[in-house]
């Protein structure tokens, strides 16, 4: 309830002390006379100055004393394009056609997926899908798909592209893929759901996984064409879902960019780009001249050169792949390569390490296995053949090959150690079997140099099984599997045993491990055949090549260990950058600091996502 209002209160009277007559008695004192209105608007404004110009002061003071306080660091930032010198151009840019060129496969491994990829030591591991599984009598694999996976067009990625994929390879008019077809066409593949594909074999073939590792065409894009047009047609604008997309290409150049459907971070570095150039030794001047920031290959004649500049850093790696002397065992004009005696003995008067050092100038690692030492089913307790002319010769004296005559040759029965070693007539091939010559020449044996084409070679000589004695390279990426080049079913047709071995147990070993799912399983029995192989010595191993790799030091973040193949040095391109900025140091966690790119030294062996091999066709490839 509202209360009645009280008038105010009245000021009490002064006392009367208070009103004593002073100096102004009688009236008050004066007032100062009031300010002009502008003086005192004036006089407020100059306080409002001097205070904001006090606030300035103190803000810039604690300002500078929080710059010099507070860390900074540089850190990546976005921008910047890699420009990189390759040998020649792309003949399909097709996953299917990955292993014609080197570029090809360059732009196989940017630009498409499979269902997996093969990792640095040969082991399947997950790609497009994210996990797969197989039945207790492996003829039964199914893969589920990853979610929210697209094409570079922002077409998802589904089951129906990879049935469709494998049609290809099963259809009939593709001649052009022999190999990988026959394998596909023994197999059913059917489709579970939306994501999970099944394929089901007609036998065993624990190999099978590797071939998963075929990057999957868009079916929206192809399915109007004709099979054998997907297959062997270029592709001018082709459509992927690997990290990096086209963005355009030419006659001189192909340029890539980020895939934006690719899924993760975006890579740093805004472009990658490849121009062609007419051969290797060609991209050197374009690097000096700082066109570019990246040397695709770097030959054993130009590794001096490349590591005395001191604007790169030069990246090795050890190749899936091996020299050798192939020798006939089955030509009747060398009955005595089928002692097991005189191939231990020329193994043993090779100089290899020579040939790595002089020769290759350093780009190679001695051989003692078909199986390369990064792969997970290399074993390292097998017998080493060091060069040793003194055992090589008493091996062939206890053979009965002695030089009665002293004409400097060997002979037995009449017969002299004599024969033709072929080669391709590539450089470095000449000059290695012309040294090898001359090391067999040490201890009694005459081998006489004979380069031909390297078309020559193959189809002349080693597919008809007409020479003596070959030296070639074989390219043997991914899955261990060595019975396309060394099972005794192999020594004839199209197969690539060339060398016509035939060793029981080691054919039964071959045959064991492609039956064999586990891999614990597979090492063991690779791990046998391996000591048969090395102690029955059916080739002269060389050495593993090594492949160089040159990097602009404008580049940071670089940093490669053992590849499968070249293609795989842009397996951290997300994690390159040229461009940087300054931040605070708590701004920066998990953002790489800029360093230089970082080289190793080559690795001992490497495999590769390469997949080529069938049951009953050859795995391997010959290189020139």
């Amino acid at each position: 309830m509202r209360q009645p209002s009280q008038p105010p209160a009245q000021p009490a009277p002064l006392p009367a002390a208070d009103l004593a007559p002073g100096p102004f008695v009688g009236q008050p004192p004066a007032l100062p006379a009031p300010l002009a209105p502008a003086e005192s608007v004036g006089r407020h404004l100059r306080w409002q100055v001097l205070l904001a110009l006090a606030g300035i002061l103190i803000l810039t003071t604690l300002i500078g004393y929080s710059a010099i306080n507070v860390e900074t660091v540089m850190v990546p930032a976005q921008g910047g394009e890699f420009r990189e010198g390759v040998a020649g151009s792309p003949k399909y840019i097709n996953p299917l056609r990955c292993d014609v060129t080197e570029i090809d496969a360059d732009l196989c491994a940017l630009l498409f997926r499979g269902l997996t990829r093969v990792d640095t030591d040969g082991r399947i591991v997950p790609d497009l899908a994210e996990t797969w599984s197989y039945s207790a009598d492996g003829l039964t694999y199914e893969f589920r798909l990853r979610e929210g996976q697209f094409w570079d067009d922002g077409v998802p990625i589904t089951v129906d592209d990879v049935i469709y994929t494998v049609s290809i390879l099963q259809d009939p008019s593709v001649y052009s893929l022999p190999a990988l077809s026959s394998l596909w066409q023994a197999i059913t593949v059917t489709r579970v759901d939306d994501r999970t594909v099944r394929f089901t074999l007609s036998e065993v073939f624990s190999p099978f996984l590797e071939y998963t590792a075929i990057g999957l065409l868009p079916k929206h894009i192809y399915e109007s064409m004709p099979a054998v047009d997907v297959v062997n047609q270029m592709s001018t604008n082709p459509v992927g879902s690997g990290p990096m997309k086209v963005a355009e290409m030419s006659a001189e150049h192909i340029k890539l960019v980020p895939n934006p459907f690719y899924g993760g971070r975006t890579p740093w570095i805004d472009s990658l780009e490849l121009r062609y150039y007419p051969d290797h030794p060609s991209v050197f001047p374009a690097f000096a001249a700082g066109d570019l920031e990246g040397v695709s290959r770097i030959p054993p004649e130009a590794i001096a050169e490349a590591q005395a500049n001191d604007e790169m850093t030069v990246f090795s790696s050890a190749l899936p792949s091996y020299l050798n002397v192939t020798l006939n065992l089955n030509n009747p004009n060398t009955p005595f390569f089928q002692d097991q005696a005189v191939r231990q003995a020329l193994l043993y008067a090779i100089d290899r390490e020579r040939l790595v050092t002089e020769i290759a100038l350093g780009q190679g690692i001695v051989a003692h296995s078909p199986i390369l030492p990064e792969n997970w089913a290399y074993s390292d307790a097998v017998r080493r053949y060091p060069f040793d002319p003194v055992t090589a010769r008493g091996l062939l004296d206890g053979a009965g090959w002695v030089d009665t005559n002293n004409d400097g040759i060997r002979e037995k029965d009449g017969r002299n150690l004599e024969f033709v070693l072929h080669t391709s007539d590539d450089p470095t091939r000449v000059a290695l079997i012309n040294q090898i010559a001359q090391d067999w020449a040490q201890v009694g044996v005459r081998a006489v140099p004979t380069p031909v084409s390297f078309a020559g070679l193959v189809n002349d000589y080693l597919v008809p099984r007409r020479f003596e004695a070959v030296l070639i390279g074989w390219e043997n990426p991914g899955d261990p599997d060595p019975y396309p080049l060394w099972h005794s079913t192999q020594r004839e047709g199209a197969g690539q045993n060339y060398a016509g071995w035939s060793n029981e147990d080691a054919d039964l070993l071959m045959e064991r491990a492609r039956a064999e799912l586990s891999e614990v399983g597979r090492r063991e029995i690779y791990g046998e055949l391996q000591q048969i192989f090395a102690e029955e010595v059916p080739s002269l191993l060389l050495y593993y090549p090594v492949y160089s790799y040159g990097v602009s030091n404008r580049v940071s973040n670089v940093q490669m260990g053992a590849l499968n193949a070249p293609a795989q040095r842009f397996a951290g391109f997300g994690d390159w950058f040229m461009v940087t900025k300054r931040v605070p140091e708590s701004q920066a966690a998990g953002m790489a600091v800029p360093t230089p790119p970082q080289a190793s030294p080559a690795a001992e062996g490497a495999a590769t996502a390469t997949p080529d091999a069938t049951p009953d066709e050859a795995a391997a490839t010959p290189t020139p």
